[in-house]
């Protein structure tokens, strides 16, 4: 997956290795996509979220798909042809965008390091990309344990510092 980073430093070494890893594993054409993934400001996440949510709040990750995949399941790019990035040849599957200090306030709170607490929002940010929620308790099980189990494979757990 191609990944465009705004303001990610050396954190896009790791979020690029996890959300590979993600794709793999849901069985995505990993090659074939791309995204973006930004780290903001309070101020900036708080704007998108009254913008897009009407909520006038800060938050830790937002998404913003450009696909839609009610079914969760693997993206068919054949389906999907008309959105196709025509300069890259790659479905843009939508943007991430993390609140750095809410980041670090989520690491502190939880007693991990912040490249965990950024792992696990890059990767949620990515789930919903996909089309996955938590809006009820099953589907929110589904995604938990998907995020559980990738962050596994990737060998980031909650004791990494």
């Amino acid at each position: 997956m191609k990944i465009y980073f705004t303001n990610a430093g050396l954190k896009s070494l790791y979020i690029k290795r996890l959300l590979n890893i993600a794709l793999t594993h849901l069985k995505q054409p990993s090659k074939q996509l791309e995204m973006s993934l930004s780290i903001v400001s309070p101020q900036e996440i708080q704007q998108l979220n009254k913008e897009y949510r009407q909520v006038d709040s800060v938050t830790d990750v937002l998404s913003f798909p450009t696909v839609d995949n009610p079914s969760r399941g693997v993206l068919d790019l054949d389906q999907l042809e008309g959105d196709i990035n025509p300069q890259t040849g790659r479905l843009n599957i939508g943007d991430v965008i993390i609140c750095l200090d809410r980041a670090k306030e989520q690491a502190v709170s939880y007693n991990h390091s912040l490249k965990r607490e950024i792992a696990f929002l890059s990767l949620h940010g990515l789930l919903h990309l996909l089309g996955y929620d938590h809006m009820n308790q099953e589907d929110e099980q589904q995604m938990f344990t998907f995020q559980n189990e990738i962050l596994a494979l990737a060998n980031i757990t909650r004791d990494v510092k």
